[in-house]
């Protein structure tokens, strides 16, 4: 648990803040701070930012990420519709792309959007697995070809979020196994960091991989016991650490935003609670 003098300062925040510390006051998200925000700024169709994809960071697609992100309620109304403009724009896909197929299938199953082809981009997802065990945007087909963190990570949280008929324990074993070979962050071959952006962690990954999102994303899958192949990982959260026990507000990815959450180069809220939930779920959780 965090010291008493950085939780108070943390439930002094956003809804958002309080809803990822403590789990509580979840309904507040549409209605105060940051999810209202976003939430007021959908357009009347039900789209936001002018379009469904792009611009990028405005558009439906990535307002949904967001309000995802920031724990809005599933079944919000707003969010509803944001999932029924997204599904229509899907039917003019040819061949779906495995990110954004990733991005809409852990969309509607997180918001409760019951699309019927939702099936489907999940099958695709499980067809498009890699022979390491990741997933691969660029392969095309190619399954030799290294899975991509970005790429993986993404397909990962969607069927996180899935919980229908198709069994997707297998594949799930596989990709997480893909990240732990990797250490989560780097090169099975020559262990440097295999994306150097991956060790700052802006509010909103986007469709990027970070160490923070991966650790989340064990932290909050159920994944067992904690795999000691993480330490090197959990270690780099720590020591992005400031001495005030704090986390700093890291720049966005570029890119118009709909507003700051908080200052860059600050103490951020948002990055401290998510910091400090991963290192709560480690130091209470057994080695495996």
């Amino acid at each position: 648990m965090p010291d008493g003098e950085v939780e108070r300062w943390l439930l002094e925040g956003d809804p958002a803040v309080r809803w990822r510390l403590l789990g509580e006051g979840r309904e507040r998200i549409a209605t105060d701070g940051w999810g209202a925000r976003l939430l007021a700024a959908q357009s009347d169709d039900g789209n936001w930012g002018e379009g469904v994809y792009s611009p990028k960071w405005t558009s439906t697609t990535y307002t949904l990420l967001r309000l995802l992100w920031l724990g809005l309620p599933p079944g919000h109304p707003g969010a509803l519709r944001g999932c029924a403009r997204l599904w229509e724009w899907q039917k003019r896909w040819r061949t779906p792309e495995t990110c954004i197929a990733a991005i809409l299938v852990r969309l509607s199953c997180y918001h409760g959007y019951q699309g019927e082809r939702i099936g489907d981009l999940v099958g695709h997802l499980l067809e498009q697995q890699q022979d390491d065990g990741g997933w691969n945007c660029a392969a095309r087909g190619d399954r030799t070809r290294h899975g991509s963190f970005h790429t993986s990570v993404q397909v990962l949280e969607a069927l996180r979020e899935y919980d229908g008929p198709i069994d997707v324990a297998a594949a799930v074993r596989r990709g997480r196994e893909f990240f732990l070979v990797h250490r989560l962050y780097r090169s099975h071959r020559s262990d440097a960091v295999a994306i150097r952006g991956s060790m700052r962690f802006p509010a909103f990954p986007e469709w990027h991989f970070d160490v923070l999102r991966g650790l989340e994303y064990f932290s909050d899958s159920g994944a067992g016991g904690r795999d000691e192949r993480l330490e090197d990982a959990v270690q780099v959260i720590r020591r992005a650490r400031r001495t005030d026990g704090r986390w700093p507000t890291y720049a966005p990815y570029p890119g118009r935003q709909w507003f700051e959450l908080e200052p860059v180069g600050a103490a951020g809220r948002w990055s401290t609670v998510r910091a400090l939930r991963v290192l709560r779920w480690w130091d209470s959780t057994d080695q495996t």
